[in-house]
């Protein structure tokens, strides 16, 4: 587990399903998350998948809890998406950060990416890695800015252009 000021990261656990259902069916959430909402068997696809990434990479996102509440309120850290989107891409783990409502706005997106960067450094090495943001997605590209990423392309993915941006440590 790692702790920050105001939130905790650790592995996912089963428990964590109806919160990650409720994130992930927030219109206002999955809006640049191909603007779907899940249903609750897609909530678990993405929970178990969640989990086998741990299991076969020893890294991935991680859960994200308020301290204040005990609440669920994001999923952050570092993946393999195997998106196919170019050889600059995909040869490198992405990051990613997702938030609930609730959560939004208080600084806890860079907070808990920040935590998972250095845990993911000190566990893996430092390493280049990247992160894909829809072009009107702000509050995205100011926790990327604030992590060190930087634009190095632009692709469609999902029916839509996303931002490739890359974090290079040094």
């Amino acid at each position: 587990m790692i702790e920050t000021e105001n939130l905790r990261l650790r592995r996912p656990e089963i428990g964590d399903l109806e919160a990650i259902h409720a994130m992930r069916s927030d219109l206002a959430i999955v809006r640049f998350l191909g603007g779907r909402a899940l249903n609750r068997e897609e909530a678990w696809h993405r929970l178990t998948r969640i989990v086998g990434h741990w299991a076969l990479r020893g890294y991935g996102m991680f859960a994200v809890v308020e301290k204040r509440s005990g609440a669920l309120v994001g999923e952050v850290g570092l993946f393999d998406g195997c998106r196919g989107l170019s050889p600059d891409f995909d040869n490198a783990p992405e990051a990613g950060w997702i938030l609930a409502g609730e959560a939004q706005g208080k600084g806890y997106a860079g907070e808990a990416a920040a935590a998972a960067h250095r845990w993911f450094a000190a566990a893996h090495g430092e390493q280049r890695s990247v992160c894909i943001i829809a072009p009107e997605n702000l509050a995205s590209f100011r926790v990327a800015h604030k992590l060190g990423y930087k634009s190095f392309g632009q692709v469609d993915y999902q029916n839509g252009p996303v931002v490739m941006l890359e974090r290079i440590p040094g």
